[in-house]
């Protein structure tokens, strides 16, 4: 028993190791460098709470880009699990050649985050880009994506938003769990398509609906390479979100104190609203064997 226990703590180590030193040391080391004046060459001074008293009373900059990362999270989260919803039901279907088609839908998710498809999202919707190509060739004026800062914060959104597919597979999964008799009873008492998805799929699969919310919602607060390759913040900071501010402060100002202050900042917002999405949860996720009036 002995034996087996420390082959099993032998199998671990190394994430335990891990854990310890890549998240656990700096998780608690930002915390207290929170607190301090730091700028990577000097000692860290002590300042207590100048730092997010800052925060709060005089920093503009903090202020757009809290409310420019609010209005990013809350536009592309619902906008890509409605749409990553709806591709998986329609790739539920047995088609000829859904797996290939499955796969094409999924590509976009591995490749979405990578420099490369940033750059390459910014010369599409350039000036002279596919897209304004595209407008003009249907007699429509250009558009400037990137100048105006409604278009710019748009455009970082529909890029969030083209990442459907981990969302997707994890919908199309949920779906297929989904009892088949359940649609035949429906479609017996005369229930069209799209009222057995409203009374019937969606009831059935809010668990993996709750979950995805989640993990889409941490990930969105955390976006950094679209807004920093492809606006690098502009116009006027409207595609500033947190992440980029925390980067600058950082990297740019080398002030380690106040950018861990924003980091922080930052997790205890994704902590709050993560901690109303699981008791808000209680009111319409629904679990196998729950029995609810």
């Amino acid at each position: 028993m002995t034996r087996s226990r420390f082959l099993g703590l032998g199998y671990l180590a190394p994430y335990i190791v891990g854990l310890v030193i890549f998240t656990m040391i700096p998780f608690v080391g930002s915390f207290y460098l929170s607190f301090t004046d730091y700028n990577l060459m000097d000692a860290p001074r002590w300042t207590g709470l100048k730092n997010y008293i800052e925060l709060f009373t005089s920093d503009r900059t903090f202020r757009k880009s809290l409310s420019v990362t609010l209005i990013y999270v809350f536009t592309t989260v619902p906008l890509k699990l409605a749409f990553a919803l709806f591709i998986a039901y329609i790739l539920n279907y047995k088609l000829r050649f859904i797996n290939v088609f499955r796969t094409a839908f999924y590509v976009p998710s591995i490749l979405g985050g990578s420099i490369a498809i940033a750059v390459l999202w910014r010369y599409i919707f350039a000036s002279e880009g596919l897209v304004n190509m595209v407008l003009v060739s249907l007699g429509i004026e250009p558009v400037n994506w990137f100048g105006d800062p409604t278009n710019a914060l748009l455009t970082i959104s529909l890029l969030r938003c083209w990442q459907f597919g981990s969302a997707m597979v994890i919908f199309l999964a949920a779906l297929q769990s989904v009892d088949k008799s359940l649609y035949e009873a429906a479609e017996i008492d005369g229930a069209s398509k799209f009222t057995s998805f409203v009374f019937i799929t969606i009831p059935l699969i809010t668990p993996v609906i709750f979950f995805n919310l989640i993990m889409q919602m941490v990930q969105a607060f955390q976006e950094f390479n679209g807004p920093y390759i492809i606006t690098q913040g502009g116009p006027l900071k409207s595609t500033y979100l947190l992440p980029l501010y925390i980067y600058d402060e950082a990297f740019r100002r080398f002030d380690m104190g106040y950018a861990s202050a924003i980091a922080w900042v930052l997790f205890i917002i994704i902590m709050a609203l993560t901690l109303v999405a699981f008791w808000s949860s209680k009111k319409w996720v629904y679990y196998a064997g729950d029995k609810r009036s």
